[in-house]
């Protein structure tokens, strides 16, 4: 045949594939026939996983399924859980705020605070107080917020960050949240009932205080002031739960360091929405301070740091605690400092870092406490009746 020439092995075709010519009549100039692939490597079966598969989205621990499965991935945190709950539950938990649990531990924190200060020299808080006031928190916290959604439907609609919550979007019904309110204020009786007289007084008191403090948006421009007042009833309570009644040379320099940091985080919190605050007619001390915040954030820094100093020397407290106070101090300088008013993403995380300055005192008053040297006076009456 003419025209058809045998290149040499290995010579470049079709833009320099590199492959080597194909021998005889294949070597025309007509358009070649596609060169062959590669054989195909022989892969060993793909033996299906028995573990979960890849980190799914929302699972801090990666304890995720793959994507398709089914399933709903795992997640540890408190959003993780109210969300993998049943679905006619899940309005209910939202409205209890178990999906923000950050609510629930500054209601907790000052409770903690008291009963660490009232137990005995050398030894750890009650146990058994420290969990039974853990549910009550839970229960009144979620209490506080069913009514203040109850109060704030309307305005709730309004605020973009609010339009969700289950009563504003219509999930439970104003009658349904009366009898879910009816139901927590019951157990939390429960839980008050296992304590004291004096005790059960005592927190009886503070109910005024959860029903009317969503109304003092509307009326004055310190409604933190009166939240302040309601969170932290715990710093009296937890007291005389242990000791049967108040020594109020320690509690109410305790009660009122609660109320000073209260107006910290929450005066923080509400620079969240002061712009929706303004258009709906709500005050808040956001609006009141404007930018003046941080200095009247530091000047209730100063007085939160005295009032526990005051407390600390009139329950004889050890270096362990007034280390603690100082590593508050500057933790909240810190924060203060660091603080942009007119980002509410950094002020959503100043204000849960107030966890932080809770835990920090709790652990400060737990190992001054273990570092105390019982009342010689005490042993002697201890050793006389052995």
């Amino acid at each position: 045949m003419r025209g058809c020439a045998r290149p040499a092995a290995g010579s470049e075709q079709h833009g320099g594939s590199g492959r080597a010519a194909l021998p005889g009549p294949w070597n025309c100039r007509r358009a070649p026939l596609p060169s062959p692939s590669p054989p195909r490597r022989l892969r060993p079966p793909r033996r299906r996983a028995l573990c979960p598969g890849p980190r799914a989205p929302g699972s801090p621990l990666g304890l995720g399924w793959e994507a398709g499965s089914g399933r709903r991935p795992l997640s540890f945190s408190a959003a993780g859980l109210v969300s993998s709950a049943p679905g006619p539950l899940q309005p209910y938990m939202r409205l209890m705020r178990l999906d923000k649990p950050i609510g629930t531990w500054l209601l907790y924190l000052p409770c903690t605070w008291s009963i660490g200060l009232a137990a005995e020299p050398g030894c750890f808080p009650d146990w058994y107080m420290l969990s039974l006031f853990g549910t009550g928190a839970v229960l009144m916290r979620g209490a506080g917020c069913t009514i203040n959604d109850m109060w704030d439907r309307d305005f709730d609609k309004k605020v973009l960050r609010t339009a969700s919550r289950p009563i504003a979007v219509g999930d439970i019904s104003t009658f349904q949240s009366f009898v879910f309110l009816g139901g927590q204020l019951s157990l939390a009786l429960c839980v008050l009932l296992c304590l004291n007289y004096y005790s059960i007084a005592l927190g009886a008191a503070s109910l005024s205080l959860v029903i009317t403090y969503p109304l003092m948006k509307r009326i004055t421009y310190w409604p933190q002031l009166v939240l302040g007042l309601t969170f932290n009833w715990g710093g009296l309570l937890g007291w005389s739960a242990v000791k049967g009644s108040c020594d109020w040379s320690v509690c109410l320099p305790l009660y009122f360091s609660g109320v000073m940091w209260t107006l910290i985080y929450d005066t923080i919190y509400a620079h969240q929405d002061k712009r929706d605050d303004m258009f709906i007619g709500v005050k808040s001390t956001a609006l009141r301070f404007n930018e003046n915040t941080k200095q009247w954030l530091s000047g209730f820094s100063v007085a939160m740091l005295m009032g526990l100093c005051v407390a600390g020397i009139n329950c004889e407290q050890t270096f362990f605690y007034y280390t603690a106070v100082a590593a508050i101090g500057a933790h909240l300088a810190h924060q203060i400092y660091t603080l942009d008013i007119h980002k509410p993403e950094d002020c959503w995380q100043k204000f849960t870092s107030n966890r932080t300055i809770g835990l920090l005192l709790f652990i400060g008053i737990v190992t001054g406490n273990l570092w105390k040297r019982k009342d010689p006076k005490e042993m002697n009456v201890v050793n006389t009746d052995i």
